[in-house]
């Protein structure tokens, strides 16, 4: 049995390549598939089988794409109730990878359709050694139930009986392997380990040691972390089946005066993807900023809207590129070209730019003296609560889109986040909505405390 991982940074993700002499599985493939099929022929392995843990949420799935290019079969949940071509599988539901045994467990609870596949390698005995757990089980943590409305209660319910009766009745020593870490937002506290084992989770897993049900349910469906836009619009596209990705457009570089008539045909959005320090510099009016070294296609999919055009302004082609990647990861494909030459360019032709001041931490001590400055800080609730700087407002970045109207726009307003990304993209948003007096302050909170400010 062989057994590879490929993780995502920043969406957190996990997918693994489970192979045997000759033939292999990808479970829970990302969009960007050439790395499964690169890897497979580095062992020496034909791709035959594609294996969905349920539905994801926090991205757009390459189940449609690897099976194109390799003719694998696509195992997914019955209760999915999925459109593509598809081998259902449920509760019960066994089928042989050469001598690696493959069993389904339906284990609803994050998702109403999720399953785990848990792998005994016949060679040498009959004992499930490996868990594909999906968003079921995670390192430290268990799957947010709270995904679909109204429903949150009943499927933390579910979710507490599943793992208990199911899952954790799996051998101690079988090794867990989820389909997300820490930084995903499909789960509320999970663990930087990559694997973990059931025998580890049964002792030291925060959810799986509460023992009461209604403490579990309140644990998961009480103070949760936001859950962004893109993931109902995932989960219905993973369900009808994704665009294929050949069949996008490739981005084309575009002139100043060409970039320009395309963002004011009224279906297009600006996004810079620069660093926020270079976007408060200057840049082109209207445009969102999602620094690209942030949580870009998180951030991406829950700003974004996702029936409009997008042009990226950015320091080279490659970021550029490697942009649509990210974006088409949590379903944004309309990415149809970028700007030559960037920012310069733009001035150089003689348009106008706009401007965001970044405050340097203590400039920002400072300033919040001075009569009607308003200090907005953009963190979650749970992060404000942990502490922040005394006469803030807490309003979520993400938020700002409809909540900018509590705010004064006559007033000067300093943006503040944890490090200065969210506080950046939250900047962009209020300049979309009229405010002139603008300021981001770099370094975030972090770089607030670390020079001491804090409590002066």
């Amino acid at each position: 049995m062989l057994i590879k991982q490929f993780f995502i940074e920043k969406i957190a993700h996990s997918s693994y390549l489970i192979g045997g002499n000759k033939t292999c599985a990808i479970v829970d493939p990302s969009r960007d598939v050439e790395k499964y099929i690169q890897a497979a022929e580095e062992e020496g392995l034909k791709i035959t089988h594609i294996l969905e843990t349920h539905l994801h949420a926090d991205f757009v799935s390459g189940h449609l794409d690897l099976a194109e290019k390799t003719g694998a079969d696509i195992y997914a949940p019955e209760a999915g109730k999925c459109e593509f071509k598809h081998i259902p599988v449920k509760q019960g539901s066994e089928f042989l990878i050469e001598d690696m045994k493959f069993e389904v467990f339906d284990t609803p609870g994050h998702t109403p359709d999720c399953l785990v596949y848990a792998v005994s390698d016949l060679s040498r005995g009959d004992e499930p050694v490996v868990a594909f757990t999906g968003d079921t089980l995670f390192v430290n943590d268990v799957g947010r139930p709270d995904l679909f409305p109204g429903r949150a209660k009943e499927l933390a319910e579910m979710l507490y009986s599943n793992i208990h009766e199911k899952v954790m009745k799996l051998p101690e020593y079988c090794i867990v392997l989820p389909a997300h870490g820490a930084g995903s937002l499909c789960g509320k506290s999970m663990g930087a380990m990559k694997f973990t084992s059931i025998g580890y989770e049964k002792k030291h897993n925060p959810s799986i040691l509460i023992q009461n049900i209604n403490e579990f349910v309140d644990s998961l469906t009480v103070g949760m972390p936001p859950a962004p836009d893109h993931f109902s619009r995932c989960s219905d596209i993973n369900r009808k089946g994704p665009v294929l990705v050949r069949t996008l457009p490739e981005i084309l570089p575009l002139e100043p005066a060409e970039f320009k008539r395309k963002m004011e045909d009224g279906n297009t959005i600006v996004v810079s993807i620069r660093d926020y320090s270079t976007f408060g510099g200057q840049h082109i009016p209207e445009s969102y900023h999602i620094d690209v070294n942030s949580n870009f296609s998180t951030f991406a999919g829950w700003i974004l809207p996702p029936n409009k055009d997008i042009l990226l302004v950015s320091d080279n082609p490659l970021q550029a590129q490697n942009a649509v990647i990210m974006l088409r990861r949590v379903g944004l494909d309309r990415t149809v070209g970028y700007l030559r030459g960037g920012t310069h360019s733009w001035v150089t032709s003689g348009y106008n730019t706009e401007h965001i001041h970044q405050l340097s931490p203590k400039e920002v001590s400072e300033k919040i003296k001075e009569k009607d400055v308003l200090l907005v800080d953009v963190r979650s609730p749970e992060e404000f609560k942990e502490g922040h700087v005394k006469g803030a407002v807490n309003i979520f970045a993400m938020d700002l889109r409809t909540e900018y109207k509590k705010i004064d726009p006559k007033k000067p307003v300093i943006v503040m986040c944890r490090t200065g990304h969210r506080s950046s993209l939250a900047s962009s948003i209020l300049k979309q909505k009229g405010f002139k007096n603008v300021y981001n302050a770099a370094g975030g909170i972090t770089g607030y405390i670390n020079g001491g400010f804090m409590n002066r």
